[in-house]
């Protein structure tokens, strides 16, 4: 028996405080694929809002901020751009970061894009 009602939004807090990057957000991906709810859809994007908090008190090692290089390419011949964690911190702050971390634990397809504007970053 299934019901046309839509389920209430629900809240995920995570406390980023002393814990690595890749935990906080394996975490968040989880709970914004919905696998924490009873309502959880695959071909769905539940209404499941996540907040992730203190992301700059977070645990980063030295080694990873100077070694973790983010690569895109342009487009255009020659158009390979590397850009270091360190730099991205630098310029666009650690929730840029966290962003590009848990997007890219989110599979691509039509539902990545409302999945990831329910992600709440605070620093």
């Amino acid at each position: 028996m299934t019901s046309n009602t839509k389920p209430a939004p629900t809240t995920h807090i995570i406390d980023a405080t002393d814990r690595t990057l890749g935990r906080v957000a394996s975490e968040a991906a989880h709970a914004l694929l919905g696998k924490r709810s009873v309502h959880f859809a695959k071909n769905q994007a539940l209404p499941v809002k996540v907040t992730i908090n203190n992301a700059s008190k977070m645990y980063l090692p030295a080694r990873r901020v100077k070694g973790k290089i983010y690569t895109h390419y342009t487009g255009y011949p020659g158009g390979l751009r590397e850009v270091s964690m360190e730099e991205m911190i630098a310029k666009k702050g650690i929730a840029d970061v966290v962003r590009k971390t848990v997007d890219g634990m989110i599979p691509r397809n039509k539902l990545r894009v409302p999945r990831m504007k329910n992600l709440i970053i605070n620093e």
